[in-house]
């Protein structure tokens, strides 16, 4: 699946393309992600190729400039399976799916580098998101500054706490200051007072026209949500 550059993009059917094709709900103005129709089964065992799990049944989403949205479930309800097929890590069986602007993601798992330090995995993503140098360095000091672990910068990955290393997982989503930032469970293993400072750099980004998807099996603090959508039976509901 790629992700298309404009909202313009006519609509392909699933079948005759090897991507999901662009959505005709995103030429919305302000819409930055829209998807529907997604569905996604998986093989119950290597054994009986013809029994399958049945996972999304025609599920949809559509999120617009400067929103914050929340995705809740019950586990195993598939939450990150929609989150994987929308930023493109996941090939779904049918559905369209388009994308406007720079996607961060944030995944449940931090995939880093263990003998990497924090500075070196900015680094890292700072080249592959096509930063120069400097802005890297900008947005590396304003992340650091934002969670408060600047005194990790040093250490190497498989030396953090899971609480520090859920921030370096934030961190390298935040980096290139996306327009789409999409959380699969963020604030997992954060403090209180970590868990206050995400709050505030998600209001940032509303503030500032960007949209924030965060995946959750439960939402508390709903009021700081423009809405929630939650996934049941294979399908998504407004809640």
């Amino acid at each position: 699946m790629t992700e298309s550059s404009q909202l313009e993009q006519p609509a392909v059917p699933v079948e005759a393309s090897p991507t999901i094709a662009a959505h005709p709900d995103a030429r919305r103005k302000g819409a930055v992600l829209a998807a529907a129709g997604v569905e996604k089964s998986y093989r119950r065992n290597l054994w009986s190729p013809r029994s399958r799990v049945r996972v999304l049944t025609g599920a949809e989403i559509t999120l617009e400039q400067g929103e914050v949205v929340g995705l809740v479930g019950e586990n195993g309800s598939g939450k990150s399976t929609l989150m994987r097929i929308l930023v493109g890590d996941l090939r779904a069986d049918a559905g369209t799916l388009t994308r406007s602007g720079m996607v961060g993601y944030c995944p449940q798992e931090p995939l880093v580098y263990p003998r990497l330090t924090c500075d070196e995995h900015f680094e890292l993503f700072g080249r592959a998101y096509g930063m120069t140098p400097r802005h890297e360095r900008e947005s590396r000091a304003a992340i650091y500054d934002s969670l408060g672990f600047e005194r990790f910068a040093g250490t190497r990955a498989d030396r953090l706490s899971g609480g520090t290393l859920a921030k370096l997982n934030l961190g390298l989503a935040l980096l290139p200051d996306p327009a789409l930032l999409l959380l699969d469970e963020p604030y997992a293993g954060f403090d209180w007072d970590t868990y206050l400072k995400f709050w505030d750099l998600v209001d940032e980004r509303r503030a500032t026209g960007r949209t924030v998807l965060i995946v959750s099996h439960f939402v508390v603090d709903e009021a700081r949500f423009d809405r929630i959508v939650e996934i049941r039976d294979g399908k998504t509901w407004a809640r």
